[in-house]
């Protein structure tokens, strides 16, 4: 029997949702153990396919109607590239036809504009579930053209943002928490740059670094080195899995201490050159922003950005495309080949050429540049010093990769995955002992001169939209939805008019309404805003079709604290409650959240108030085979004047009551008076006396014996 797509739809639901409740019942390595798979695995099929999207756009526009082919590097066979320019004239035009295209694509998602690192960010310190799966197309479309023309961009920004989409993806498909979804995405960032760079483990710790200017999200590290290896693996498979690079720094051996002195001149000038590109960077964006955001002007900055970088490689080729090549070719003697005047240009080159192509609007990363721009500052390092002093190693390569390091590490805000990034990129795990020097100078300049890269890491974890909010109610971490929550007002079904939906919206004054399908199961949400527009542009529109299914939602034995994040992350007021079938089971409120706490705090002041001076702060735990296990608080006899403080279960810190039941494993803190100390812990011992009978009469607390 054939099936209709909405039982099809309807079956999905119902296995995702299934999927979702294992998943939410499993330990925390478990859990991430499936979704880093799922992650990865995803995301390194994706990037492959960008990775061809860019070779097929490179060979048919740059090499075969430009008559230039860049040099590579050496996962990608070391090809020296083409001597001299057969089409000099052409380049303009062809750069400017890639950022034309890449600016038609934008008009279908806006989002593909600019580096990619940016939206996947703004996504992982925000809501996790707003990337548009429509974005990942687009972005590999518009990047294809941008890069694949020669603008100056690198693949690792889109690959961030099409990996970070897999992640939003799978957190609005799985229902993920806030938390979740905000990993989720992260790894799905690492994980696609960790692919392009052929570094996994550099992906995996800038997953963790790239979100915050001074600061990490260390909970991020164990998911993203999951995703990381997955997607390098998957990657690699297709691609090989040869360094980016292959070089083998270990050439170079730390032997003594005043090699110090050039490493640390490579941080200063490493700082003051990742300072200029990213604020050349702001100043073009600045004044590409003043041309307008018309359809017409959305098209153009990129074309008039590219016909400026084609201009400018007809004298410096080398700020064509990511530039992986060239900073290939800065890593070996051939260096000397190249003429001084180019390696001491081809930073401040490079800088323009980005910040032309990325800042107009141009779709490509600034990663693979900011690599180029520090591999050619200390490369001039080099070809400045060698001749004039014996001590200066014969071989450039840890000049250059300690400048790739310096340069984009400080100024990307992420030290420690750069240096661990380009140490795998060119096998050069000798050169990490001087490199921490230079590293750590080159960020403490940045630092002090609070400038980055990319404009959407925020300060701190703490600056994180919301976060102070829940951190400032810690007691809604206790407090399960099922106690605060109310039933639905009004669930509108999938096959229901816009119309209908709008007159019954109105009638009951709510801003909003879950939709479900015929089986009565989750579509999603409809808000009155949306159903007016649609009940007045297309009345007979089914609200099925026009549901926000990336609303987010809660569950019943959900915590208040997660509903609330949910809430400041999908900027509503509402949230549906989910039964494990994804049944419409009641609505949470900000007045209801809000209700909630003040009545679990009203109780807690009233235990507190009962607490005399002569107390001790106890933290026990229930052990196995207790008599207090499936126990009712209200039915053990505490001693007189103790009061139950938390209950920790798990992840989980409850706020206790009457009716909360213990199990084997909980972390119980409590206040009790110091006279009863003992009888307290005589509960918590395996093969006490009934819970619920009286204490022994020499273990009353005398100040509230009555």
């Amino acid at each position: 029997m054939s099936s209709t797509p909405l039982s099809i739809g309807t079956r999905s639901r119902a296995s995702l949702a299934r999927l979702a409740e294992q998943l939410r019942k499993s330990p925390y390595i478990v859990r991430w153990l499936v979704l880093g798979t799922l992650i990865g695995a995803t995301a390194g099929l994706v990037v492959v396919a960008f990775a061809h999207a860019i070779t097929f756009s490179n060979q048919v526009l740059l090499r075969d109607l430009g008559g230039y082919s860049a040099p590579t590097a050496f996962a990608s066979g070391d090809h020296p590239g083409s001597l001299h320019l057969t089409r000099a004239w052409a380049l303009p035009l062809l750069v400017g036809a890639g950022g034309l295209l890449a600016g038609i694509v934008t008009l279908f998602a806006p989002e593909v504009r600019g580096s990619g690192t940016d939206v996947a960010i703004d996504a992982a310190n925000g809501n996790p579930r707003s990337m548009r799966l429509r974005s990942i197309p687009a972005k590999i479309v518009a990047s294809a053209f941008t890069i694949g023309s020669g603008g100056s961009g690198g693949p690792e920004g889109p690959s961030a943002q099409v990996a970070a989409g897999v992640g939003s993806a799978l957190t609005r498909a799985l229902d993920l928490t806030p938390g979740d979804g905000r990993i989720a995405v992260a790894i799905g960032l690492g994980a696609g740059i960790g692919c392009v760079f052929r570094a996994p483990l550099g992906g995996a710790i800038l997953s963790a670094e790239i979100l915050y200017r001074q600061d990490s999200e260390v909970q991020v590290i164990i998911p993203s080195t999951i995703a990381s290896i997955i997607a390098y693996t998957v990657f690699s498979i297709f691609e090989g899995f040869s360094p980016l690079m292959g070089f083998s720094g270990q050439s170079y051996v730390y032997r003594h201490p005043s090699n110090l002195l050039w490493f640390l001149l490579i941080g200063l000038l490493g700082a003051a050159v990742g300072i200029a590109y990213a604020k050349t960077m702001s100043v073009v964006r600045r004044f590409a922003g003043r041309l307008g955001s018309s359809k017409w002007a959305t098209i153009l900055r990129p074309a008039l950005g590219g016909v400026a970088v084609g201009a400018l490689a007809i004298g410096m080729p080398g700020v064509l495309g990511a530039g992986n090549g060239w900073t290939q070719r800065a890593l070996g003697i051939g260096l000397l080949a190249l003429p001084l005047w180019f390696v001491l240009m081809m930073p401040l080159a490079k800088i323009a050429a980005t910040s032309l192509t990325v800042g107009s609007g141009g779709s490509g990363g600034l990663f693979s540049p900011g690599m180029l721009i520090g591999a050619y500052v200390g490369a001039a390092c080099w070809r400045l010093l060698h001749a004039h002093f014996h001590a200066i190693p014969n071989s450039p390569a840890a000049f250059v990769i300690v400048g790739m390091m310096c340069c984009l590490g400080s100024i990307a805000r992420a030290p420690l995955a750069i240096t661990v990034m380009a140490a795998e990129m060119t096998s050069a795990i000798g050169v990490i002992a001087p490199a921490l020097l230079a590293v750590g100078v080159a960020t403490m300049l940045v630092g002090y001169s609070d400038i980055t890269l990319i404009d959407a890491q925020l300060r701190s974890r703490d600056d994180t939209p919301g976060r102070r909010l829940v951190s400032g109610m810690p007691m809604l971490e206790g407090i399960p939805v099922s106690d605060v929550m109310r039933p639905p007002t009004l669930v509108l079904r999938g096959q229901e008019t816009s119309a209908r939906a709008y007159q019954q919206i109105t009638a009951l004054h709510v801003p909003g309404a879950p939709v479900t399908d015929e089986q009565d199961l989750f579509v999603g949400i409809v808000t009155d805003a949306l159903l007016r527009d649609a009940a007045g542009t297309s009345p007979d529109t089914p609200v099925g079709r026009i549901a926000n299914r990336e609303a987010p939602t809660t569950s019943p034995d959900g915590r208040l604290s997660v509903a609330l994040a949910s809430m400041i992350a999908g900027e509503t007021s509402w949230l549906p409650a989910l039964d494990s079938q994804r049944h419409v089971t009641g609505i949470l409120t900000n007045t209801d959240i809000v209700r909630g706490y003040r009545h679990v705090l009203a109780a807690s002041m009233r235990r507190l108030s009962q607490i005399s001076s002569a107390t001790s702060a106890l933290e026990v735990t229930v052990p196995d085979g207790s008599d207090l296990t499936g126990r009712q608080l209200s039915e053990i006899a505490l001693p007189p004047g103790s009061v139950i403080v938390t209950i920790s279960r798990g992840d989980d810190l409850l706020a206790p009551s009457g009716a909360s039941s213990l199990q084997a494993g909980d972390v119980l803190n409590a206040l009790v008076p110091e006279a009863a100390r003992e009888a307290f812990l005589r509960l918590f011992r395996v093969g006490n006396h009934d819970p619920a009978a009286p204490l022994p009469e020499d273990s009353k607390d005398p100040s509230t014996d009555t």
